[in-house]
């Protein structure tokens, strides 16, 4: 039997407030445990919320930018349940009239076809605090956890996507597609790492054909693209296994554990009505007027996916290329600064998207870390341009700027890389390699058409060889095809 894959996913992205979204305690990372809650973010009796603007306004520009439709009036609930690390008893969130209702993204396949993926809604929550199940936590050789109540309080935008996504690859792409929007929107810096933005996967399997889904299982908070992918796939594979053997799927909620590579039961899967949601009556109903929404979509910078489009109709740059070079805000801004300079937009991309990317993944760095600006790599590429140095030269230029040794122009003169265009310093060069090699002269010129550009290879590589590679890989061309056809 063949099944088709059902996905929808539930990201929680932690906006980038200075402060929590009903109190005044900071959001800042890394600080002690338990030193950012106050009495508010841990509910004491008599203290009320108040609601932080700035967390509205990140929503609605969230909202507008996937062409939701934006709530004029959403409504704040109480999400009754108990966890160590949830000190009320009950998470403040949004059921019934989320902030943003339904829109879409649009996510670029491998083959470089695009699919539209819905978007339910996105609504606003405060985050719970974390567990921790550390080694250290022992006491008489039993195990302890330890409660951290700083990220409690933080304003999370959970955005919940449609069942639309048929396999682990899609779930990636549309996962990236957010990643890379409230990065650009500046709503949230989107560290995975730091738990800025994590991930539920709703996964299901059914007969291909059939229209009813099937039975679902959330796997809960996996944080890294990569995790995402695997836990999808693996959880895939459990559920077909499963049915193929005339088991039943349940409905519950799983973790991926990345060591063993596998999901495993967690709880069983809760529904709306186990929460018992009922209005919070300490906030009041957000209501939001046409000026106030108008001022948000006004301000909206360029978005991935319109950026994407100029580049393609700008800089006539392909599909594939456009699509990593606006992916990521500071990316497209550094390729656009470096094609400006040198006015050769597929130069600047293939430097970009090439050398520069292979130096920063191996590195682990961000492009905003790189240790050589637009304007260092503009340098180097307009030196390719004038024929100051080869191609191939300028990857031992870009590798020695990659290590501080100065900008382009210094590392030339420095290390003596200069390319040799001088026609008759060349031609001289040609006229010692065609002397000290007749007999593959002769071969070259009784060779078929079809085996002459091979044959010529050898005679380029000779004539670079004397020359240390400075000479004019063009004019090397050149003039050897004129000397050897005649």
């Amino acid at each position: 039997m063949q099944w088709e894959t059902v996905i929808g996913l539930e990201i929680h992205v932690q906006l980038a407030t200075q402060s929590k979204i009903f109190s005044g305690s900071s959001t800042a990372f890394g600080a002690e445990p338990n030193t950012q809650a106050s009495a508010i973010d841990l509910g004491f009796p008599g203290v009320l919320p108040v609601l932080n603007e700035e967390a509205v306004r990140m929503a609605v520009k969230f909202g507008l930018a996937i062409d939701a439709h934006i709530g004029e009036k959403s409504v704040f609930a109480r999400k009754n349940y108990f966890y160590p690390d949830l000190p009320k008893g009950y998470q403040i969130s949004q059921m019934e009239l989320p902030i943003v209702g339904k829109g879409h993204i649009e996510i670029t396949l491998d083959d470089g076809s695009t699919r539209e993926i819905g978007v339910t809604r996105a609504h606003l929550e405060e985050d719970a605090g974390k567990s921790l199940h550390e080694a250290s936590f022992e006491i008489h050789g039993h195990g302890m956890t330890g409660i951290d109540l700083n990220r409690t309080g933080t304003p999370l935008l959970e955005i919940v996507s449609e069942p639309d996504l048929r396999s682990a690859k899609e779930a990636i792409a549309y996962l990236k597609k957010i990643h890379s929007l409230i990065r650009y929107l500046g709503i949230s810096d989107g560290n995975m790492a730091e738990g800025s933005m994590r991930c539920d996967a709703n996964v299901s399997v059914r007969p291909k054909g059939q229209q009813e889904f099937g039975t679902r299982a959330e796997i809960k908070n996996v944080n890294s693209f990569r995790f995402v992918e695997k836990a999808i796939n693996h959880e895939v594979e459990r559920q077909i296994d499963l049915l193929e053997s005339g088991g039943k799927v349940v409905q519950e909620t799983r973790l991926y554990d990345s060591d063993k590579d596998e999901t495993r039961s967690m709880r069983s899967k809760e529904e709306a009505n186990d929460y018992r949601y009922f209005p919070d009556p300490d906030l009041l109903p957000i209501v939001l007027e046409a000026d106030y929404i108008q001022a948000i979509r006004d301000s909206l910078p360029e978005l991935p996916q319109q950026k994407r489009h100029r580049f393609m109709d700008e800089f006539q740059l392909s599909a594939y290329d456009a699509e990593l070079l606006s992916s990521e805000r500071e990316t497209a801004e550094f390729f656009e600064a470096v094609a400006q300079a040198i006015g050769d937009a597929k130069l600047a991309a293939n430097w970009v998207n090439g050398e520069l990317a292979a130096a920063l993944n191996k590195d682990s760095r961000e492009i905003s870390q790189s240790p050589i600006s637009a304007q260092q790599l503009a340098g180097l590429l307009q030196r390719i341009q004038d024929d100051s140095i080869s191609g191939k030269m300028a990857k031992t230029v870009f590798e020695a700027m990659w290590n501080g040794e100065g900008d382009a122009d210094q590392i030339i003169v420095a290390k003596g890389l200069k390319q040799v265009s001088d026609s008759g310093a060349i031609e001289a060069l040609v006229d010692e390699v065609i002397a000290n090699h007749t007999v593959q002269v002769e071969n070259y010129r009784n060779a078929d058409d079809s085996k002459r550009p091979k044959m010529l290879g050898f005679f380029v590589g000779q004539v670079m060889k004397v020359s240390k590679g400075q000479a004019n890989p063009k004019q090397v061309n050149e003039i050897l095809l004129s000397k050897l056809n005649t």
